[in-house]
């Protein structure tokens, strides 16, 4: 990444709550010499000169504007003050300059108002916080609204759902920039998982609840993590948790937003991605290793979850040519090939 590439602009409006700015600040503002990666040039950006009246009576002050803002890396819109409001003249043109520029445009939460006000968001797949997502599909009908996900990323333009989701787009974001190493020990240093299953479907009215039928569906995941590689059905987990399918079923999407078959091509998912950063051995044999039939299956769950190809991500990550270990060992130390699904492979 050059330094402009690294600079990271976070808009700060009147009225803003502090907690949004904070994640951002968390992931990209405090410095990490002991990552041994240059790390990012954090600017809070004000839309007008003077000072930033937040929440709670306090007043921010920062010499950047829009001017700053638009020549960005990275623009940041936290959520906006007012969703049924408009964004103004001055910040619609700095987000479309920045876009033009080749920045990466992302919102949090409602933020995504204002991307979309600024057109950004028009033909694209787009999140915002589960309350919002109606309005803002009613409001601009070009932008397809996704009210399940945790976040959307789309290359130059990414939104997340509700405010806490900023935490897992942002550290997305890392991953993206630094690869799953960096990404993991930020998260760990934050004390949050380096990415949270499910999407918004599981806090929409009806919060998780936590009991010994929670606890069990945990530990048949923590099992599952260290067995990926093998073959892993829905009545192999359901063991796990001692319970039968039907009911490890329900409890599952209860406590997790998602099915075990889509929780596990996930992880298998994420399992390949260090491997593909950090060996050189085929394509088929990482597939195998993080437990997938063929590699057929794999490249079409990675292209789904990824939107690029396994051999994309490794040169886009390998591309300083460095060399790495020839074989794929998966997270369980295994290499046999595994199945995801309730029957047949998946």
């Amino acid at each position: 990444m050059t330094p402009a590439d690294r600079t990271v602009a976070v808009l700060a409006y009147p009225g803003m709550s502090v907690f949004e700015t904070g994640i951002v600040t968390e992931v990209f503002g405090l410095p990490r010499p002991e990552l041994g990666v240059p790390w990012y040039d954090l600017r809070l950006c004000a839309e007008r000169p003077g000072p930033v009246p937040l929440i709670g009576g306090a007043a921010l002050h920062s010499p950047y504007g829009l001017d700053d803002l638009a020549a960005a890396g990275t623009v940041i819109v936290p959520g906006v003050p007012d969703v049924h409001g408009t964004p103004s003249p001055e910040l619609v043109a700095a987000l479309r300059r920045a876009h033009r520029g080749g920045a990466r445009v992302v919102s949090l939460c409602s933020g995504a108002f204002a991307l979309a006000g600024a057109g950004l968001l028009d033909g694209r797949r787009a999140t915002t916080h589960w309350r919002y997502a109606d309005l803002l599909a009613r409001r601009h009908p070009q932008v397809t609204v996704d009210p399940d996900v945790l976040y959307l990323d789309d290359g130059d333009v990414a939104t997340s759902a509700g405010s806490a989701a900023g935490l897992d787009l942002c550290v997305h974001l890392v991953r993206r920039d630094h690869g799953v190493a960096v990404a993991n020990a930020v998260a760990r240093r934050l004390v949050i998982p380096p990415h949270r299953d499910g999407g918004q479907a599981q806090f929409i009215e009806s919060p998780v609840t936590t009991g010994p039928d929670d606890d069990r569906i945990a530990g048949s995941l923590a099992w599952a993590l260290t067995h990926l590689s093998e073959p892993l059905t829905v009545a192999t987990l359901a063991r796990q948790a001692h319970m039968s399918p039907r009911t490890y079923l329900r409890h599952f999407a209860r406590a997790t937003g998602t099915s075990p078959i889509r929780w596990l091509i996930d992880q298998r998912i994420r399992s390949s991605l260090a491997l593909l950063e950090t060996c050189d051995a085929p394509v088929t044999e990482i597939a195998a290793a993080v437990g997938f039939d063929t590699s057929v299956t794999y490249r079409h769950h990675f292209a789904r979850a990824m939107r690029t190809s396994p051999s994309a991500y490794r040169r886009a990550f390998r591309a300083d040519g460095d060399s790495a270990p020839a074989r794929a060992t998966g997270p369980d130390g295994g290499r046999r090939t595994g199945r995801v699904g309730q029957g047949a492979g998946t």
